[in-house]
């Protein structure tokens, strides 16, 4: 991988990284580099870090799904994974579990 860039990441700023990749550069967003040195070894995916971020307020499947550009079942099939992962009872334990071990 050259880069590394959050989804909200702005067009411009998108572009800008496209052509330095393709230049040869690496681009990696310095928030994310932050997260990723300071949270230890996740055992979630960056995809089920990601949907345990956007039901971390309690979000109905739905509005996870809307959020994460997701179908509602691949977001069920997310949180199933990361619940069984991190040993949780359910997805707001998940979360907890998540925010308390920095991955999330």
């Amino acid at each position: 991988m050259l880069g590394f860039l959050p989804k909200t990441t702005s067009a411009d700023q998108l572009a800008r990284a496209v052509r330095a990749v393709a230049a040869g550069r690496r681009v990696i967003d310095p928030e994310l580099a932050a997260e990723t040195i300071s949270s230890g070894d996740s055992p979630l995916t960056p995809r089920e870090a990601d949907v345990l971020e956007f039901a971390a307020d309690g979000a109905p499947i739905e509005q996870i799904a809307r959020r994460a550009h997701l179908a509602e079942g691949t977001v069920r099939n997310y949180l199933s994974s990361a619940q069984a992962k991190l040993q949780a009872a359910n997805r707001h334990e998940a979360v907890a579990i998540a925010r308390r071990q920095g991955w999330i």
